[in-house]
């Protein structure tokens, strides 16, 4: 079968033995397709990963080997996610859910950016689904990425009509914005790309340039009566991005972190002491998170159609150069028919 694999800082297309199924119970299914995702962007330009490994997580697949109490048969299209929590250790206790070990260490083998995957029972009985049939292939891609983002959402623990800002407006961004305004929440977005602030704008997010920092400040006060947003969603991965958040986000507010950042700076300590601010992390969902998201998706809640380029698996670097320039707002890599 065919793979795309990291080799000497490049995405190759190699070719390796079949997965089989053999004598373990589980799935293997064909992949027909897998959203590149953001995550697999930096453990590619980061060199986090090491040599030989299959990114991608986000599959799009069908069922073509089965041992399974599940349900699912042969011939089933699925949508699944790789990582699930043990559900009993001190973190999942206290959901934290992503910190548990066992949710580390599970994973779809070998990655999905390949031709067949290897799907567990566990996969299968938490975090795999049927494939809507009011949704396509690149639409039901979004099922785990929109699953961080109603993960994110969940952890704020904000009241219905609160304002919000979300900060940054690429794909997570469009995301976690349609996410919080299907969860009843009063949605403002900025970003420095007027074509991003167009899209948003569309999806009824009021959205502006944050190119100004004293503008940012202006527009967020002069629209939640001199106050701020009772939360800032920092989707952005640049380090200016603090500052806008530290200037638009009230007294007492709460500042959730959905991102990295190149210089890896942080929050000042007088700022949270003295405005008696929240700052918080989300990073991966929960089962019932992903259940949450693929009902967005399908009610039409959160919309991701125009939001992916699709590339074919000999065209991957392409879609890692793309995503990277910025060219594109998101790739999806067809792998299967």
């Amino acid at each position: 079968m065919r793979v795309a694999e990291i080799h000497n800082g490049k995405i190759e297309v190699v070719t390796v033995d079949d997965i089989k199924l053999g004598d373990r119970t589980g799935a293997i299914v064909k992949v027909l397709g897998c959203g590149l995702c953001g995550s697999d962007i930096v453990k590619f330009r980061e060199h986090i990963s090491k040599e030989g490994t299959v990114l991608g997580h986000e599959i799009v697949a069908q069922i073509v080997d089965i041992n399974s109490k599940s349900g699912f048969k042969k011939g089933d299209k699925i949508v699944a996610s790789h990582h699930i929590p043990c559900f009993r250790c001190a973190y999942c206790k206290g959901k934290s859910y992503s910190m548990c070990k066992h949710f580390k260490e599970t994973n779809i083998v070998p990655g999905g950016f390949s031709e067949y995957v290897y799907l567990s029972e566990e996969h299968l009985l938490n975090v795999t689904h049927l494939i809507p049939k009011n949704l396509t292939e690149e639409e039901v891609s979004f099922y785990e990425p929109l699953g961080c983002c109603v993960r994110a959402v969940k952890r704020a623990s904000l009241s219905p009509l609160s304002d919000v800002l979300v900060i940054g407006l690429g794909t997570i961004g469009l995301l976690m914005a349609q996410t919080l305004k299907a969860f009843g929440m009063t949605v403002y977005g900025c970003d420095l790309m007027q074509d991003r602030i167009d899209r948003a704008n569309a999806l009824g997010i009021r959205a502006f340039n944050s190119k100004n920092l004293d503008e940012a400040h202006k527009y967020i006060y002069e629209h939640t009566h001199d106050i701020g947003v009772e939360c800032v969603f920092m989707t952005s991965g640049a380090d200016a991005a603090i500052d806008v958040a530290l200037q638009t986000v009230r007294l007492g507010g709460k500042i959730l972190v959905f991102s990295s950042t190149p210089r890896n700076t942080g929050y000042k300590n007088n700022d949270i002491y003295y405005k008696e601010l929240t700052v918080m992390g989300s990073y991966s969902p929960r089962p019932q998170d992903l259940e949450t998201s693929l009902q967005l998706l399908t009610n039409g809640e959160v919309v991701v159609k125009h939001l992916t380029t699709v590339y074919k698996l000999d065209d991957i670097q392409k879609a890692f150069d793309d995503t990277i320039a910025n060219k594109i707002m998101k790739a999806y890599i067809k792998i299967g028919e």
